[in-house]
């Protein structure tokens, strides 16, 4: 059985139930917490998933990234799409569209 975890711009992510979300004052960044555990996140991880609200797309996301941080827009997209594979397939993350 093959899963399919392609990404697509016109898809909107919510973090997944099992997971909570937020800023971790002792250890300085954003962190997933979960039953088992704890993820730190860097600094572009945190950001992108601060976005992940459900109703946002991929392809707003990577707007709002490219005009916070004035990137070159390809750029931002390569990893956004990337980083949203990989928690996808994490269960961090669920397409909610």
């Amino acid at each position: 059985m093959t899963t399919n975890h392609q990404v697509h711009l016109s898809d909107a992510y919510v973090l997944s139930p099992t997971f909570l979300f937020r800023w971790e004052e002792s250890q300085g960044a954003h962190v997933l917490l979960y039953p088992e555990g704890i993820v730190k996140l860097n600094d572009t991880g945190g950001e992108i998933l601060k976005l992940c609200d459900g109703e946002s797309t991929v392809d707003e996301l990577i707007d709002k990234l490219t005009e916070r941080y004035d990137a070159n827009r390809v750029a931002i997209a390569e990893s956004v799409i990337k980083f949203l594979e990989v928690s996808r397939v994490k269960g961090w993350i669920r397409v909610t569209s």
